[in-house]
């Protein structure tokens, strides 16, 4: 086998499942492409550019021998896909606890736990500014979830309480996936620019580097879904 094809490979798998159920009548998950892959755009932009940044500055790096060497800026196309693929499979993870659990509404106490997110990250990031991968995860998924609560008020139909449901059950295959692209290893982390705490290969600060993607798209995506209000 060409080795060449192992992130592909992963990514290809990954979304298999997620795309043929998207068919499923329940959740009828492709009539929402129309909201879904909009809100793909910008996290997935801002998530380039991130990347990019911190290849150049070898964060981390690729292994030349598990990707098929197609670059775009520094990055492997396979990357980039990851931006693109990733956020589709937990959109759609989502919209089924939505579609099967219709009574799961926001709740006093799951706001407070995602708030309560932000400001343990915002701590993180202050204790452990000198580590780039911590410092920036830690402020970046922070400063989103606080500016999500400032317009909370224009962003009604996000769910808080599935995304906490949906983001538990999204770590099981979230933490597969990176399990096999860091034991393989396909990407290779700088531990001068981590916490150096790892679950099985995989950094911890992937946790939240994780959950700052999958919460931008589905905040974007509830606010595209979100009714047009004619003037």
């Amino acid at each position: 086998m060409n080795t060449h094809y192992t992130y592909f490979l992963i990514l290809a798998c990954s979304l298999a499942g997620p795309l043929a159920l998207s068919f499923d009548r329940k959740v009828a998950f492709y009539t929402k492409w129309k909201y879904v892959l909009p809100a793909m755009v910008l996290p997935a932009l801002f998530y380039i550019i991130w990347d990019a940044w911190f290849t150049s500055i070898h964060v981390w790096s690729f292994n030349p021998g598990y990707i098929s060497g197609i670059h775009i800026l520094n990055l492997p196309v396979e990357e980039v896909l990851f931006f693109f693929i990733v956020p589709y499979n937990c959109t759609f993870i989502y919209e089924c606890i939505r579609c099967y659990f219709p009574k799961l509404q926001s709740t006093i106490l799951s706001e407070k736990i995602l708030f309560t997110i932000g400001l343990f990250l915002f701590i993180i990031s202050i204790f452990f500014n000198q580590h780039k991968y911590s410092f920036y995860t830690a402020i970046f998924c922070a400063a989103f979830i606080f500016l999500f609560f400032i317009f909370r008020k224009n962003i009604l139909s996000f769910n808080s309480s599935v995304f906490l449901i949906s983001y538990a059950i999204i770590l099981i295959p979230f933490l597969l996936v990176n399990g096999f692209l860091t034991a393989i290893p396909v990407v290779l982390y700088n531990d001068a620019e981590n916490l150096s705490l790892r679950i099985y290969s995989i950094p911890v600060e992937d946790i939240f580097y994780g959950m700052l993607l999958v919460l931008m798209n589905i905040v974007l995506f509830e606010k595209w879904r979100e009714p047009r209000v004619k003037i």
